[in-house]
């Protein structure tokens, strides 16, 4: 099976997580008046009057916190100029370089002050791991994004998807056509994995891809585990988080992570190639959400209305991600059609762990992870 644009008509989440929705009593909404306060406990723009009143909400509070957004990450960097351009809002960008579980770590730490993130973009077993931190809140796009890619009230709701994939400088080690070629002396202390697999969502998907190509699966991910010590002992895992300049400099010459951000280093590297395993091509979303302790409740709702707006979503796939509302906007005739016809194709059955997977899979890791590459 050849895939080239969204998995979503070909996948599905097989286990949902309901949470209910905390809406206030009625006679503490004012629905006209878009107010700060009201944005708090706003579960939809009509809450405030419609996207009007949002805008003049969100206006007034002039600020929005996010935290774990590489400019070069999904094409963050022009969605974060084009929300500021779009709006009199001065986004506050932190710890870009962060993990997912740095950002839950944040917002506790952070808790009641002005500094604490507005919203997350979390991995799946992040994300799930912590949605009672999350506000529900159902964008004016809602119904376009499938079932089973948002809990039904908005607590949290997918975003952007990849294939896990590895990239490398050809130009320093052989082309790569299987996971097991990164086991050679040539690979020898050359192999990055973007982040630790229990905190970061990239590292996780990049441990169940070897995983699957293993003889494992999304219901065992012990032997990706095995696979990663087999190539610490081999010498060839470089205990180095990767970043563009790490890349660019020689530092780490194969990283294994999402599709779109390798691709994106394609762009600046010549000599970068990216490679998805015809055995073990994982397919995986971000989870976005508002925190529920926001400090510009009304900023954090309005940015996930343009995230999710087309605009938004047109952002993301010039950053070689594939959005969440594709199918709906090939449909309506509001997608860039030559980004997603751009969209590399990737053969073989696409695999995506479900919440229940995820969260199964995470355990392990805690207890085993560690000591696998100490």
């Amino acid at each position: 099976m050849k895939v080239r644009t969204s998995f979503i008509s070909v996948l599905a989440v097989a286990s949902l997580i309901s949470l209910a929705a905390c809406a206030p009593p009625e006679d503490d909404k004012d629905s006209g008046s878009g107010s700060s306060a009201d944005a708090a406990e706003a579960t939809s723009a009509a809450d405030l009057g419609g996207l009007e009143g949002l805008v003049d909400a969100a206006e007034e509070e002039g600020e929005l916190n996010v935290i774990a957004l590489p400019p070069d990450w999904a094409n963050y960097g022009a969605i974060i100029d084009a929300f500021e351009a779009k709006y009199d809002i001065t986004v506050n960008s932190a710890q870009p370089d962060a993990a997912s579980q740095d950002e839950i770590n944040a917002a506790n730490q952070l808790a009641g002050t002005d500094r604490a993130p507005d919203v997350f973009d979390l991995g799946q077993s992040v994300a799930l791991a912590n949605t009672d931190m999350f506000a529900p809140y159902q964008v004016e796009t809602f119904d376009d994004i499938p079932a089973e890619f948002k809990d039904p009230d908005g607590t949290w709701v997918n975003d952007y998807g990849g294939f896990m994939s590895v990239g490398y400088d050809s130009a320093k080690v052989p082309d790569v056509t299987s996971l097991d070629d990164l086991l050679g002396s040539e690979f020898k202390g050359k192999v990055a994995l973007n982040g630790d697999p229990t905190q970061a969502g990239a590292a996780f998907s990049g441990v169940v891809m070897a995983s699957v190509a293993n003889g494992g699966s999304a219901d065992d991910i012990a032997p990706g585990v095995d696979y990663f010590a087999e190539l610490k002992k081999a010498g060839s895992f470089l205990p180095v988080d990767p970043t563009a300049a790490t890349i660019e400099s020689g530092q780490t010459p194969v990283v294994i992570d999402w599709d779109y951000l390798n691709a994106a280093e394609s762009a600046k590297l010549d000599s970068w190639k990216v490679f998805v395993p015809e055995d073990a091509p994982i397919a995986g979303y971000y989870f976005q959400a508002i925190n529920a302790d926001a400090p510009h409740p009304a900023a954090a709702r309005l940015w996930q209305e343009f995230l999710y707006s087309d605009e938004g979503q047109n952002l993301w796939l010039a950053g070689g991600a594939r959005p969440v509302r594709a199918d709906a906007m090939v449909e309506a005739g509001t997608i860039d059609q030559e980004l997603y016809d751009a969209l590399p194709e990737v053969t073989g059955t696409p695999v995506v762990p479900t919440n229940e997977q995820t969260e199964t899979m995470a355990a392990y890791l805690a207890e085993n992870w560690a000591k696998a590459i100490s």
